[in-house]
C-alpha cells in the first residue's frame, strides 16, 4: 500500500510542477516584449510585462525590465522607483554573502535543485549595470551628486562580486574532482564552443567590469571637480579596453586641463548610445554517456547558450550639427554575457551531470519497488529538465559613446539610415552634461532633459492579444 501510495504522492508533485511559474517561458515573454519596443509602442510592452507577472511577489527580473521600459518612455522618476526595488534584492543578495559566503556558496552549489528553479539572483554583470543605468537616469537630469552615489555602489559592488567568485571557481573545480568529474564544454558535441571562445570574450578581464562604467565615473568626478577620483576611473576603463584612444586621452586631457570647466569657452558634453537588446539565453540539448548503477547510460542533458540579438544594426557613427562624429564601443552586454557563461560552466557540468547519475539511479531503484513511481519521477525529471533561460532582456547590448565640445545653445543629432536618419535637437546649457539616446530597430528614445527626438514617422504598434 505504502509503495503505491507514494508513487500517487510522486505523480502529483511531477502534474504541479508542469504548472509551476518557475517553468515559465521567459524568453518567449521576453521576446513579444521586444517586439512592441522595436515597434515604438512602449505601453504595448509595459502590458505585455505586466500580464506575465500577476503575482504579487514580484522578482528581480520584472524590476529589471520595467525600469528600462519605463526609462524608454521617458519616465525617469518610475524607472528610478523600479531599479531601487531591484536594487534592494541586490543589497540583500550582497548582505547574505557578506554575512556567510561559505553557507551561500554551499547553496548556490547544490546538486538536487535544477538551477532554472532557483529565485533569479541576476548575473553580476546585470548587477554592476543597473547601478550605471541608474547614475545614467540621474544625469539625464543633471544630477552628478546623485550619479555620483551611484556609481560609488558600482565600485563598491564589484569588490564583493570579485570576491565571492574568486571563492566560487575554486570551489567549482574542488567538486569536480571529488566527483570525478572530468568534462569540459569544449567535450560537449554540437555545442557553440566558439562563441564561448571568440576573441572579444576571451580579452574580457571578468564578466561584470564594464569599461563605460569606469569611464562615466571618470566623466562625473571630473565634471565634480574631483580629479583625483577622475583618473582612476580613466585608467581602470583604459586597462579594461586597452588600446582605445578615447580613453587615452582621457587621461591626457584630464593631466592637462588647469582647472575645472566653467562652460564659458563650450561645455563638455557626452553623447551615450545604447542600441539593441541584451542576449537570450537558450537551452541546448545535448546526449552524454553518464556511469548510471555501474552501466554507461547515454542521458540527454540541457546546457545554456547565448543567442545574439539581431535587432539593431551595428554603427559606430553620428552627424553633430553636419558633421561626422565617430562612436567608441565601451560595451558589450553579449560579450559580457558569454564571458559570464564561459566562466560558470564548470559549475554547471559539475551540477547538471551529478544530478543527472543521482536522478537516474533513484529511478532505477524506484522502478523496482514501484513502477508507478518510477514513471512520476521520470515525468517529474522530463518537466524539470532544461537550462536556466532567464536574463534581462531589455537590457541594451552595444553603449557607444563620444566626447565632444558644443557652444551653450541647441544642436543637431543625426542617426544612420538604418535608424531611419532620426534627428535629434540637443539643449546644452551646462559645462558639463550627459546625454544618452537608446535606439532599436529603427526606433529612438530618449527621456532626458536635453534631448527631443524628432520621428520621421509615427510608431506602429503591433498587435497584443491579451485573452
Amino acid at each position: 500500500m505504502l509503495p503505491r501510495t507514494l508513487g500517487i504522492l510522486v505523480l502529483i508533485v511531477a502534474v504541479q510542477l508542469t504548472g509551476c511559474a518557475a517553468f515559465r517561458s521567459y524568453d518567449t515573454e521576453l521576446q513579444q516584449t521586444n517586439q512592441q519596443l522595436t515597434s515604438g509602442n512602449v505601453d504595448g510592452a509595459l502590458m505585455l510585462l505586466e500580464k506575465h507577472n500577476t503575482s504579487d511577489d514580484k522578482d528581480l527580473l520584472y524590476y529589471f525590465e520595467k525600469g528600462e521600459l519605463l526609462r524608454s518612455k521617458g519616465d525617469l522618476a518610475g524607472s528610478q522607483t523600479a531599479w531601487r526595488h531591484a536594487d534592494q534584492s541586490v543589497i540583500a543578495w550582497e548582505d547574505a554573502v557578506k554575512l556567510d559566503s561559505g553557507k551561500y556558496l554551499a547553496q548556490f552549489g547544490s546538486y538536487l535543485v535544477n538551477d532554472k528553479v532557483r529565485r533569479y539572483e541576476g548575473y553580476d554583470y546585470e548587477k554592476v549595470m543597473l547601478t550605471t543605468q541608474m547614475a545614467l537616469n540621474l544625469l539625464e537630469k543633471n544630477d552628478f551628486d546623485g550619479a555620483r552615489i551611484a556609481i560609488k555602489k558600482t565600485h563598491e559592488r564589484e569588490a564583493v562580486i570579485a570576491e565571492l567568485r574568486d571563492r566560487q571557481y575554486l570551489k567549482s573545480e574542488e567538486e569536480a574532482q571529488s566527483h570525478g568529474v572530468t568534462l569540459q564544454y569544449k567535450d560537449l558535441k554540437g555545442y557553440p564552443v566558439e562563441s564561448l571562445d571568440d576573441p572579444e570574450v576571451v580579452g574580457l578581464k571578468n564578466s561584470y567590469q564594464s569599461a563605460f562604467s569606469h569611464y562615466l565615473a571618470g566623466f562625473v568626478y571630473e565634471a565634480l571637480g574631483e580629479k583625483d577620483l577622475a583618473a582612476p576611473g580613466y585608467r581602470q576603463a583604459a586597462e579594461l579596453r586597452p588600446n582605445t584612444p578615447l580613453l587615452d586621452q582621457a587621461l591626457i586631457d584630464l593631466d592637462a586641463a588647469g582647472s575645472q570647466n566653467t562652460g564659458t569657452d563650450g561645455s563638455e558634453v557626452l553623447l551615450v548610445l545604447q542600441t539593441g537588446f541584451a542576449p537570450a539565453r537558450d537551452s541546448i540539448r545535448i546526449p552524454l554517456p553518464l556511469p548510471i548503477d555501474n552501466n554507461l547510460v547515454i542521458t540527454t542533458l540541457s546546457f545554456p547558450v547565448i543567442r545574439s540579438d539581431t535587432s539593431t544594426p551595428f554603427f559606430n557613427q553620428v552627424g553633430i550639427d553636419g558633421q561626422p562624429v565617430n562612436l567608441t564601443a565601451l560595451n558589450s552586454t553579449t560579450a559580457m554575457s558569454r564571458r559570464a557563461l564561459r566562466d560558470d560552466m564548470p559549475g554547471i557540468l559539475v551540477r547538471t551531470t551529478v544530478r543527472a547519475i543521482s536522478r537516474g539511479v533513484a529511478q532505477k531503484k524506484l522502478n523496482e519497488v514501484n513502477p508507478l513511481a518510477g514513471l512520476a519521477l521520470g515525468i517529474a525529471s522530463a518537466v524539470t529538465e532544461g537550462a536556466d533561460t532567464r536574463t534581462w532582456r531589455t537590457l541594451p547590448d552595444n553603449t557607444l559613446v563620444a566626447r565632444i565640445r558644443l557652444k551653450p545653445g541647441e544642436h543637431q543629432v543625426v542617426l544612420p539610415s538604418s535608424l531611419g536618419g532620426t534627428h535629434v535637437r540637443l539643449k546644452i546649457d551646462r559645462p558639463y552634461q550627459v546625454v544618452t539616446l537608446r535606439a532599436i530597430g529603427n526606433q529612438v528614445y530618449s527621456g532626458g532633459l536635453a534631448a527631443q527626438v524628432i520621428p520621421s514617422n509615427p510608431p506602429q504598434a503591433v498587435a497584443i492579444n491579451i485573452p
